[in-house]
């Protein structure tokens, strides 16, 4: 057999452990060997790509792989689950920029060499590498400062709110048109002088455009544009691997790419707006002010006398949000619930597609503290036995269990698929104030008559609820 087969057929054999790896990713339960899958599939194809193109002194690919290494374990060890949707976003914008440069090492190539012996060396007609070159740029830039300003969002270095100002659409559009404009200039000018400046231009403008994009995003809305700088990254790699003609690269990056975008429709759909809804319309950007004026005060219980409710509970229903994540109570909640259970109760977890700051960010926490899967319960399935949950014990999940979502036509959420909390015969909210959520409205949970506040840190109140019930 020929190499060029041999390396084909590798090449087929780690992009079919790639799909399998992804596949895999779609459940808690095979999360991690999916992980491990995908992996093995990506140093295979590292490994072939480097026999392809001859390269065998391994000195600075080692040295990277060593920094690489020590940068991943040592965030993988450090990093907080609170701060994971951070980290995901690092990594989203770091693949676009691996991007970027790989397309602009590429340009200056080309520079050294002109279009023609370029062309004859690829084995394609000039304008179509100057098309991939300008995408995977574009893209890669666009992603990469995108993802920064999402990550400055999260970590709250920067404002989550949304930032709009007058003539913001125009201005994202005029400065859209003039990248797709310098593009098709660069596609079909010969002057390599005249292309190195039109390339640079629309480097800035990309990086320009990846935070004008991500700025009137509010920090609800933070899951889809995680799920989709995903989707962006991935394309992006995806041009990178036509720009270097890397089969490989190609089909890894339209799986990120295509399964990022279907993740993004998924968690549109969870929230019941459009993309063009999220990416528009500046969700976020002034505080709610309709429903403020329910005088109602939310009443407070003590952890004893939440103690005496649970404990004669036969239902009870834990929902977990952003909170849980910051007070790191996965596994005392976890604790709660097996005494709960020894204790007679039927104990489940409802998930919210959109609760946390990344798609399943509860999903991570809970199967960190080992909660059985079969207890993960989604939204569409705990809303019809709500109504017979003897006691639901929200913990920070401020945005997903509002009931604005449903009863208030004047609030932004309205019509957005919500955790039916509120028909629960009793609600514990476990908050350390009355504070709004990470979209900055309002909830209307905290005042209703079957609602209880239990205030403090929530680790602190489920370890004392722990206390009580071990007697």
């Amino acid at each position: 057999m020929e190499f060029d087969n041999v390396i084909n057929l590798v090449y087929v054999i780690a992009a079919t452990l790639f799909v399998f790896g992804i596949k895999m990713l779609g459940s808690a339960e095979t999360a991690r060997r999916g992980n491990l899958i995908s992996g093995a599939g990506m140093l295979i194809a590292i490994v072939i790509t480097l026999l392809d193109q001859g390269i065998l002194d391994f000195k600075w690919i080692i040295a990277g792989l060593v920094v690489g290494t020590l940068i991943g374990g040592i965030a993988a060890r450090l990093v907080k689950m609170t701060s994971m949707p951070e980290l995901v976003a690092l990594f989203n914008g770091f693949g676009g920029l691996a991007s970027l440069l790989v397309a602009w090492a590429e340009f200056e190539k080309i520079k050294d060499f002109g279009w023609g012996a370029y062309s004859a060396e690829m084995g394609a007609p000039g304008y179509f590498s100057s098309i991939v070159i300008y995408l995977a740029m574009l893209i890669g830039g666009i992603t990469f400062t995108g993802s920064l300003y999402a990550y400055g969002k999260l970590s709250g270095r920067v404002s989550g709110q949304a930032k709009v100002f007058a003539g913001q659409k125009a201005l994202n559009a005029l400065v859209f048109i003039a990248i797709l404009a310098i593009g098709v200039l660069f596609t079909w000018t010969g002057d390599l002088a005249l292309g190195d400046t039109l390339f640079l231009v629309g480097i800035a403008l990309a990086l320009l455009f990846g935070v004008m994009a991500v700025m009137p995003i509010g920090g609800g809305d933070m899951p889809v544009v995680i799920s989709l700088l995903n989707s962006f990254s991935g394309l992006a790699a995806s041009a990178a691997g036509f720009v270097i003609g890397n089969n490989v690269l190609i089909v890894a990056g339209c799986l990120v790419g295509a399964s990022g975008l279907i993740l993004t429709a998924i968690m549109c759909k969870a929230m019941n707006r459009t993309l063009g809804n999220v990416l528009f319309s500046g969700f976020g950007a002034t505080s709610q002010s309709e429903g403020d004026g329910d005088d109602r005060e939310p009443k407070a219980i003590s952890v004893q006398d939440a103690y005496y409710v649970l404990e004669a509970a036969s239902s009870v229903v834990f929902i977990p949000g952003y909170g849980m994540a910051v007070a790191q109570a996965q596994h005392v909640v976890k604790e709660l619930g097996e005494l709960l259970e020894e204790n007679g109760a039927d104990v489940n977890f409802a998930i919210h597609p959109v609760a946390g700051r990344m798609p399943g960010h509860m999903n991570v926490l809970l199967a960190e503290a080992d909660v059985p899967y079969d207890q993960l319960v989604e939204m569409d399935n705990i809303n019809p036995i709500m109504p017979t949950v003897d006691v639901a014990v929200v913990i920070g999940a401020n945005d997903v269990v509002n009931p604005a979502a449903t009863d208030d036509e004047t609030s932004p959420i309205y019509g957005m698929p919500i955790i039916e909390a509120h028909k629960a015969k009793t609600v514990f909210i476990l908050k350390r104030g009355q504070g709004k959520g990470f979209s900055g409205l309002v909830n209307k949970l905290f005042v209703l008559d079957n609602s209880r506040m239990i205030y403090g840190d929530a680790k602190a109140t489920i370890s004392e609820l722990v206390n009580e019930l071990k007697g």
